[in-house]
Order: C-alpha cells, then sequence, then structure tokens
C-alpha cells in the first residue's frame, strides 16, 4: 500500500467518525459550490449555466469531469432535437475523477475497489430489467435505459458530461479506469460500439482470420471497427470513403488498401474498384458505418455469395434504403445482421481492447483531432458539424 492510498484511508475515516455520509474530497481538488453545465437551451445552441452542486447521498458518486467526446448522436441533438430533450445537459462520452462518493460505493460495476481520485466512466443508469447483468454474455444491449448526456433536466442539472461535475447516481453503472489516458477514456464508449458490432459480426460464423472485410465509411466509427479488426489478427481489410485524409489515416489504423468512392462513377465501377482491392475477389463480410441509405443499398454488391453483413450506421431514422431482395439478399444467401450500442459485457471487454490496440502500435489516440473548452462548446459542435476533424472533444480547462 503506497502513501497516497494511505492518505485517502485516513481522510476516508476522519470523514465518517463527522458524520459525513460522504468521502471528503482530498485537499488538492476541493469541491466548489456550484458547477457550470452546457444546457442546450435551442436549436444549435447552448447555454453556459451555473448550479448548486447537489448534496452527494450514500449511493452517489461525484466526479469531476475531464473530458468527453462529441458524439454523432450529440450532433443530431443539436441540430435537430430528434428526442425532444431540450433543455438537456448532453455528453455520454465522458470521463473523469471521482471527489466524494456515498459511504455504500465501494465498487465498481466489474468488482473493482473506488476510491477517492479514480479515474471513472460511466455505461447507463440502470432500469428495472433483470436481463441487463454485467456478464450476460451477450443477452441484451442497453438501448433501451437510460444514459447520462441524454437525460431530461431535473433539480440536479448535473446529468450529462458537458459540464464541470457530473452526480453520478444509484442504480448507474461505472468503471474504473484509472489505468487508461485522457484521451483513450474519452474513446471508450464510440469502441465499444464497434466491440459490439464485431460481436455481432462473429454470431455468423463467416468472420475469421483468414477473411477479407471492407469496412465503408471512415469517420471515427469506421476507423475504430478497422483498428478492432487489426487486432483480432485480420489483416485484409479495405476501407471505402471518399475522404483521402481519412483514407490515408484508415491505413494507420490497419487497413491494407483503401477504395475512394468518388474515383468511380456508378456502383459498377466502385464494385470493381473494391473487387481489384481485394486481388480479384469480393469480401468475404462487409461493415457498414455510414449511416447513409444510399451506401446502405451499395454494400450488397461488394460482398461474395455466402458473406455477411453488419450494419451498424444508423443510429436514428436516416431514411430508407434500396435493395433488390433476390439478388442483393437470396440469391447471394447474405447473413445480415443489425447491431445498436452495446451490452455491459461489451464495455468492459472496450478496456483490454483499448491496452491490445495502443500495444501493438495502432494510433488510437490519434482520433481525439481537436479539443475545445466547456465555455466553447458551440465552436466544438459547429467543427463536428462540418466535418472539420474526427473525434471532437471537450476537454476540462485544467486538462488543455
Amino acid at each position: 500500500m503506497n502513501q497516497n492510498e494511505i492518505e485517502q484511508i485516513v481522510k476516508q475515516v476522519i470523514a465518517g467518525m463527522q458524520g459525513n455520509t460522504a468521502s471528503a474530497a482530498p485537499s488538492n481538488d476541493s469541491v466548489p459550490a456550484t458547477s457550470r453545465v452546457a444546457m442546450l437551451t435551442a436549436l444549435e445552441h447552448y447555454d453556459i449555466q451555473e448550479y448548486p452542486i447537489p448534496e452527494v447521498g450514500d449511493d452517489d458518486i461525484l466526479v469531476k469531469v475531464e473530458g468527453c467526446g462529441v458524439c454523432g448522436t450529440d450532433a443530431h441533438e443539436f441540430k435537430r432535437d430528434p428526442f425532444g430533450l431540450i433543455p438537456v445537459v448532453l455528453g455520454h462520452e465522458g470521463t473523469g475523477r471521482i471527489v466524494k462518493m456515498g459511504k455504500n460505493v465501494k465498487k465498481d460495476s466489474a468488482g473493482k475497489d473506488l476510491n477517492i481520485g479514480d479515474k471513472v466512466v460511466t455505461c447507463m443508469i440502470f432500469k428495472d430489467d433483470p436481463q441487463i447483468e454485467m456478464f450476460d454474455l451477450n443477452k441484451k444491449n442497453i438501448g433501451g435505459a437510460d444514459v447520462y448526456g441524454l437525460l431530461p433536466d431535473d433539480d440536479k442539472h448535473l446529468n450529462g458530461w458537458f459540464a464541470d461535475y457530473i452526480l453520478v447516481r444509484k442504480g448507474s453503472s461505472i468503471f474504473n479506469v484509472s489505468d487508461l489516458s485522457l484521451d483513450l477514456r474519452i474513446l471508450i464508449e464510440p469502441c465499444a460500439v464497434l466491440i459490439h458490432a464485431v460481436e455481432r459480426a462473429k454470431t455468423t460464423g463467416i468472420l475469421r482470420f483468414n477473411s477479407r472485410v471492407v469496412v465503408q465509411g471512415c469517420g471515427p466509427i469506421g476507423l475504430i471497427c478497422i483498428a478492432i479488426l487489426r487486432t483480432m489478427g485480420i489483416e485484409n481489410i479495405v476501407a471505402v470513403d471518399g475522404e483521402e485524409k481519412r483514407l490515408e489515416f484508415a491505413k494507420e489504423m490497419g487497413a491494407t488498401a483503401t477504395v475512394n468512392f468518388k474515383n468511380h462513377q456508378g456502383i459498377e465501377a466502385l464494385t470493381e474498384g473494391v473487387k481489384n482491392a481485394f486481388g480479384g475477389y469480393l469480401a468475404d463480410f462487409a461493415f457498414q458505418c455510414t449511416g447513409s441509405p444510399v451506401a446502405h443499398s451499395n454494400i450488397y454488391k461488394f460482398i461474395r455469395n455466402g458473406g455477411g453483413l453488419c450494419e451498424l450506421g444508423f443510429f436514428i431514422n436516416g431514411g430508407d434504403a434500396t435493395i433488390n431482395p433476390h439478388f442483393d439478399l437470396c440469391s447471394k444467401e447474405i447473413t445480415l445482421v443489425g447491431s445498436w450500442v452495446y451490452t455491459l459485457r461489451d464495455y468492459a471487454t472496450t478496456f483490454d481492447f483499448l491496452k491490445r490496440a495502443k500495444g501493438i502500435g495502432l494510433p488510437i489516440e490519434k482520433l481525439i483531432t481537436h479539443r475545445y473548452p466547456l465555455s466553447q462548446i458551440n465552436e466544438a459542435h459547429e467543427t463536428n458539424l462540418k466535418m472539420e476533424g474526427l473525434k471532437i472533444a471537450v476537454i476540462a480547462d485544467d486538462m488543455i
């Protein structure tokens, strides 16, 4: 036991003797009376508002926010409010350090000890659903659960990671990720989406070490998909996108070849381009990561007879796609799976993926291309909408 751990234990014992329900924060991280939040008050507009930090209950955890990624879901809410949440504090790709915790809080959702100063992420807020458990072997995803950053505003206000502090309440999942860097912690949530997608793909029995895999769409989701495939030992990966900078980064993440769809006129020519990238073969398996109905319609043409497809690009209603059931599905006997968010087990698996990716030299942290302070959150979202970078992050003032 090191000196820091001893000091933390002593402070918690003293706090308990004084009758406090929450453990005291370390003296070098004093908690103010109020917290700023970025409240989305209208379409395409955040206001920085300030609220009292609530009392930390026996089962609660107060976290000082260190950073949070801007997700495509945040962009949709910022631009159109499809979920009808305004006013709302967004931000669900967040991480920070524990500064106060209730006396009943001992361990995280994976059974790991929690202490003041630990770096954490949240996954979901449990509802009355016994099928959503930590090690449910992919039995059920968390699509129907509540998530910090997508909660209606209430009297607590500290409901999302676009803030100085977030109050993690009883019934919430939380993970101790103190062994990961800030950038890797910010990337946990989107990486979990892809861990789940690859696990769904594996259920087809088609995705194997020697598979030829095409990944369509090289935004953060597609790039992470490529990285996960590479950490699994899959080496024959072709990336398809319309931006050369993203295609170049796809190679850094593990793609062996790239195809720019802008260089091919029509689906027949594009299909031939993909086939040539595989040395004259169609793909064994495909991941569709764009959220474009046209892209979904096209991707069947890239897949061989008896191949597989995982569709994960549609996180909101992006419109209908047109396919020919005979030529695209039946006669080719394509095995199609959909993927939506993740299970708690996928979330925990993500921590190991990030360590493995870094261990083999994949530049995962380079996905974060822009960093903004909370006071510039409107600019952060505007940058995201312009697609000027890859992953945009909002970082605490003391972490920039």
